[in-house]
């Protein structure tokens, strides 16, 4: 099943006229210069249109492509448990406050009563 095919070279060119009359881009294998590229590149808004048309199609839980992989990547970038800590912090100390508040509110209201309030 061999085929013998014939190759001429009847018809040559010189440097100067190689590069006028043969195309030497890539066009044909998908190589795209540099400002088709810069246009074919997705923006963050078009991120954000995409993950709102798939949010629901999006797993809720799981190592990566997720809803769980998402927020702990982010999480990371913003330093989120580093505020995390700090608002866990802040919540506790609130709620001593608010104890030491009532103990106070106590206090004033069996001074001027002069009964003494069980603990609540």
């Amino acid at each position: 099943m061999s085929e013998n095919i014939n190759i001429s070279s009847d018809q040559r060119y010189n440097k100067r006229q190689y590069t006028k009359v043969i195309d030497t881009s890539f066009k044909q294998l998908g190589v795209q210069d540099i400002q088709e590229q810069i246009t074919a590149q997705d923006t963050v808004s078009d991120f954000f249109n995409m993950y709102n048309e798939m949010f629901y199609q999006i797993p809720e839980l799981g190592d990566t492509n997720s809803h769980e992989y998402l927020i702990k990547k982010s999480s990371e970038y913003i330093n989120f448990d580093t505020n995390q800590e700090e608002i866990v912090a802040l919540q506790a100390e609130i709620a001593q406050l608010r104890i030491d508040l009532l103990d106070a509110q106590k206090q004033v209201i069996e001074l001027q009563t002069g009964t003494t309030l069980s603990n609540m």
